[in-house]
């Protein structure tokens, strides 16, 4: 099993699959982050070999061009394609097989890395990293282990608790407890006080995701964060300004990098938090970046992030979710293992004023991802 960096001739450029799409409800998101490293990918350093994966969980080879994937008001973009692509899973030929109806399957060529601009279940949790790793298919980001564990709200915050990082109160209502007795799930989140937000536990981009102010909006919550997912938790509504801080994995031996600080600020009256249509769809949310916080605070997020980074046994990027109360305690929410990564997206733009552009974090994610080991060995 080859464990060296991928080896590159001189005579071509390192070819790049970007796969995107996926079958979890993040699908429009994906489409979104391809249309963007679409357009900002250094053609000079990279082929690129755009791969969709159908909300069936098919995939197609897609054209190169992000008009047709870009979000906005108006238009809900998709994978669709009938042109078949599939990933060999023989680790001694990392190569692309299309298949046409009625036509014989051809060879696209060996693949260098792949790039998974993937939210969510089926793309962000461990699962198609786990097909890489069986085709030693180098590729950006976390590992099975980091993406699975990171993926699931839960399991994070237990992670995180063991490393002696701050998380907040929270309560799990899982399957079995649910479908045995609802009240006796629901019991505990009182003691969480109001309000409390329900999520679904492997979920991203606010997807079933409510802010319960009292007793009698839980189980609709509730059952609308089980849309997505039958593990859900119900956490402490927390005082504090939300700030976010990007890491990216040191070349080699040497340690992560912080970036900048980012806060996020929702304007007052049209959301009672960070959604879906704050994120992508209106301009209700603000980001700014650097934020206005002390020295030492920020100095402290930028610690402490490197340290959730480290305790995740995460590569290549993540972007670590804090809330600063205003009793100057820090409150650890969430690290994610593929942030949103459009350029008006916080991971891209805290990077920004920490001096390195969107196409130039592209360009350093890749190469992060050739120079790492395949396998265990």
């Amino acid at each position: 099993m080859n464990s060296q960096p991928a080896p590159q001739s001189s005579d071509r450029k390192p070819v790049v699959a970007l796969v995107f799409g996926g079958r979890s409800s993040e699908h429009v998101v994906s489409c979104a982050t391809a249309a963007s490293v679409l357009r900002a990918i250094d053609r000079d350093k990279f082929d690129v070999l755009p791969i969709g994966i159908t909300q069936q969980g098919g995939w197609v080879l897609m054209a190169d061009d992000p008009e047709p994937l870009q979000l906005t008001a108006s238009h809900t973009p998709s994978v669709q394609g009938s042109t078949e692509v599939l990933l060999s899973a023989d680790p001694a030929r990392r190569g692309l097989t299309v298949r046409e109806p009625g036509e014989v399957p051809r060879e696209l060529g060996d693949v260098d890395v792949v790039f998974p601009l993937l939210h969510g279940p089926f793309g962000e949790d461990g699962t198609i990293q786990g097909l890489f790793e069986l085709s030693d298919t180098r590729y950006v980001g976390s590992g099975v282990s980091a993406s699975a564990v990171m993926m699931d709200k839960h399991l994070m915050k237990v992670v995180f608790r063991a490393a002696g990082l701050p998380v907040g109160p929270y309560v799990l209502i899982t399957d079995k407890e649910w479908q045995r007795d609802k009240g006796a799930a629901m019991d505990p989140v009182a003691a969480l006080g109001w309000p409390v937000f329900v999520k679904p536990a492997r979920a991203g981009s606010s997807f079933g995701v409510s802010r319960v102010d009292s007793q009698d909006g839980l189980e609709a919550a509730i059952e609308q964060a089980r849309r997505f997912d039958p593990k859900v938790l119900v956490e402490a509504g927390i005082v504090g300004r939300e700030v976010e801080c990007g890491i990216l994995e040191g070349r080699g031996s040497r340690p992560p990098r912080a970036s900048q600080i980012g806060e996020i600020t929702v304007t007052e009256g049209t959301h009672t938090f960070y959604d879906f249509e704050s994120k992508y769809l209106d301009d209700s949310a603000s980001l700014t970046c650097p934020a206005d916080l002390p020295d030492d605070i920020a100095q402290q997020i930028r610690e402490q992030s490197i340290r959730a980074f480290d305790a995740a046994g995460c590569e290549g990027l993540a972007r670590v979710d804090w809330f600063y109360s205003p009793d100057g305690t820090l409150t650890l929410n969430e690290i994610n293992t593929m942030p949103g990564f459009t350029p008006s997206s916080m991971y891209p733009r805290v990077w920004d004023a920490e001096g390195v552009d969107y196409r130039s974090l592209i360009t350093e994610l890749i190469e992060l991802a050739l120079q790492r080991r395949v396998g265990l060995r």
